[in-house]
């Protein structure tokens, strides 16, 4: 009877699945992304749309970043091109988030900085500055995650800290500093609110600072947000397999983590709630076989879409614009989503981006001409 029993459940949870509904793992190619490529992160907004910046090409270039805007079927509606950069130096941006008023948290190479873009009317505005430490390379802004108060917490791929923002914007201020984050060239990375609101996690792509004992792995830490604002104890979630430079993540309702390896291995690790590695897809490592058309070749993020991951394929070394695309990934289980207090981003006005150099030389010449016929 009871084996009975179990057979007619089954039955009947097979007939009340959706028809047509994907398998855990079915990875489809949503977009690929155009000139100047390089994809890093592939935001979701609450408004169901992906935004996706361009990071920097590591052969060197001078085309400013942009930010293309595509549906959640893959749809490309609109872009926009970064204003303000330092195109002789290596630049690129993440849309690392969106604001309380939808606008989307852009982090910048060069100059460093944090920009706020609206998509409803293009403006681009700075919300926060980072200032170079003593001693240490450049700061570089990578993934940013807002904190309950309204503070946003960024960072830095190549100094051993986490900035805070202030609500508000402004400078950003060193809130940690561990030896644990020195990666050498190879830093921190993606950073997430836990479901408890009061727990960062972040990713670790490697050691090679001498922080940990083992400099080839990379880690996901937990840093509480004591009730003060203060850094409470670091400690480690998680460590990976040697060079599998753990980079952007997603957290599931369910408390696993998927952990986007930009290394060799190229595959999406699935971490449990106590840090406890679940599994790999794909299984085997170094192919990047994911069933689709386009391999993982650098998968860097990942966010949910319901129960998608949305997982931008960056194709860093490889420099391939047939891989530089959109994938999407079922995970078969939603995802948590993120926090965005009712005050994120806050409601002073940010200060205007600053123009490019020819758009100055234009404006002058504008303000000239306006002169001479007044």
């Amino acid at each position: 009877m009871r084996r009975l029993a179990l057979i007619t459940l089954l039955a009947t949870l097979a007939a009340a699945a959706p028809a047509g509904a994907r398998a855990r793992w079915d990875t489809r190619v949503l977009a690929l992304v155009p000139s100047p490529g390089f994809p890093a992160l592939a935001y979701v907004h609450p408004n169901g749309r992906i935004y996706e910046g361009t990071y920097d090409n590591p052969a060197g270039d001078t085309v400013p970043s942009r930010v293309f805007e595509y549906t959640g079927d893959g749809a490309l509606l609109r872009s926009w091109t970064v204003t303000g950069q330092t195109l002789s130096q290596a630049h690129g941006v993440q849309v690392a988030t969106s604001d309380a008023r939808g606008r989307l948290v852009l982090l910048d190479k060069s100059p460093a900085r944090a920009l706020l873009l609206d998509p409803r009317t293009g403006a681009q505005a700075t919300y926060a500055t980072f200032a170079d430490l003593p001693g240490g390379q450049p700061p570089m802004p990578d993934y940013a995650a807002w904190g309950p108060d309204g503070s946003l917490y960024v960072t830095d791929y190549q100094q051993a800290v986490i900035w805070r923002v202030p609500p508000g914007g402004g400078d950003a201020k060193v809130w940690l500093s561990d030896p644990r984050l020195d990666g050498g060239m190879f830093g921190t990375a993606g950073i997430a609110l836990a479901a408890d609101h009061r727990t960062l996690v972040v990713a670790q792509a490697s050691s090679a600072g001498g922080g940990e004992p083992d400099p080839t792995t990379g880690k996901l830490y937990a840093v509480p947000i004591q009730p003060d604002g203060t850094p409470g104890t670091m400690r480690m979630l998680w460590e990976s397999r040697p060079t599998d430079a753990p980079d952007g993540f997603a957290i599931a309702a369910s408390g696993r983590i998927y952990v986007a390896l930009v290394g060799p291995a190229a595959q999406i690790a699935v971490v449990g709630p106590e840090g406890q590695e679940l599994e790999r897809f794909p299984q085997a490592p170094l192919t990047g076989d994911n069933g689709s058309p386009v391999p993982f070749d650098s998968p860097s993020s990942a966010m949910f879409l319901g129960t998608r991951l949305i997982v931008a394929n960056q194709s860093y070394e490889r420099d391939d614009p047939s891989h530089q695309a959109i994938l999407d990934v079922e995970a078969g289980e939603a995802g948590l989503a993120p926090l965005i207090p009712a005050d994120a981003g806050g409601a002073a006005p940010a200060r205007p981006a600053p123009a490019s150099r020819k758009h100055r030389r234009r404006h002058h010449r504008r303000q000239r001409h306006r002169g001479h016929h007044r």
